[in-house]
């Protein structure tokens, strides 16, 4: 249609007669002249636009299952990064308690021996310098690290320290197949020198070949010249096996270490010597004392069925 004066006239016309037909119908509520054919309409589109409506929420309700999907995905990740921040804050208490308890098994051995200790911790394992059964401690020489200073931990002698860095040392372990250290047993003092069998073994060998040992005897370091690189008294192992005795000058035997090789944590760096030699004090800390009897009480029944009071 182009635009033209009849046109424009036209559409004045039907806007006009479209706002009469509004109000009419508003001000004629249910009893409108225009109710009718509304209805008409309605009964003819009505099942148009319920199909229209079927078609279209399920892409609806799509669009909002994905959007609420992505809200519980983000929920879910939340929850598993604070779940697993959880887990990992338990776990830290739990390695936490395990050091303390370390430590404070360390702390007991040092003073039943008199060691002054530097408290360190193992940080790395493996082959260094030659030797089969090594660690690294976080601890060097600005913490007043030396070399050929004696290792321990809470159950016994762990090694001695090769090289020393500016904050880290090298320590190798008393069952590297390289290691000697010399030893006393208890109670009968017979000395001799241990040596590592890799592992969890160690091989002493008695210098008294004719020397009383039987399984479950225990041993300490008997120490060395200036306390280097051995202190004194330090638990060494329980025999496990005793060789035959062949009319050697010495003799055999085969010894459990109290220390775990492969399980090592917090350790005790001997800064200090004892004053005096400690002998087998330190193995006393190891084994508590058996609790003493509990005192029975007998009560003996009087004449008249009187029972006297118990002192």
């Amino acid at each position: 249609m182009r635009d033209t004066r009849e046109s424009r006239l036209l559409l004045v016309l039907l806007v006009a007669i479209a706002f009469a037909l509004i109000t009419v119908d508003l001000r004629g509520g249910e009893q409108s002249p225009l109710d009718g054919a509304r209805q008409g309409a309605a009964s003819v589109l009505g099942p148009v636009e319920n199909g229209v409506a079927s078609a279209v929420n399920p892409v609806g309700n799509a669009i909002a299952a994905v959007r609420d999907s992505g809200d519980r995905h983000d929920r879910i990740t939340r929850l598993e990064r604070e779940n697993a921040a959880l887990k990992q804050e338990l776990g830290s208490d739990d390695r936490n308690r395990a050091r303390a308890k370390e430590l404070d098994k360390l702390l007991k051995t040092a003073g039943a021996g008199g060691y002054g200790v530097k408290g360190a911790q193992v940080v790395a394992i493996g082959a260094a310098q030659g030797f089969s059964w090594t660690v690294t401690l976080d601890a060097g020489r600005e913490d007043g690290i030396r070399r050929d200073m004696t290792v321990i931990n809470g159950d016994g002698l762990v090694g001695r320290v090769t090289t020393v860095g500016p904050a880290t040392s090298t320590v190798v372990l008393a069952n590297d197949p390289d290691f000697t250290v010399g030893t006393r047993m208890e109670n009968s003092n017979e000395l001799g020198f241990a040596t590592g069998r890799g592992g969890n073994a160690l091989s002493v060998q008695l210098l008294n070949g004719k020397a009383k040992v039987k399984k479950g005897d225990r041993l300490v370091t008997f120490g060395s010249s200036d306390d280097k690189p051995f202190v004194p008294g330090v638990p060494v192992g329980e025999v496990t096996k005793v060789e035959r005795h062949k009319g050697t000058l010495t003799r055999t035997v085969r010894v459990k270490p109290y220390v775990g090789f492969t399980r090592l944590d917090v350790v005790g760096i001997v800064v200090q010597p004892p004053r005096q030699n400690p002998r087998d004090d330190v193995l006393k800390v190891k084994k508590p004392p058996k609790p003493k009897p509990t005192p029975t009480v007998t009560v003996t029944a009087t004449p008249g069925g009187e029972t006297p009071p118990r002192s």
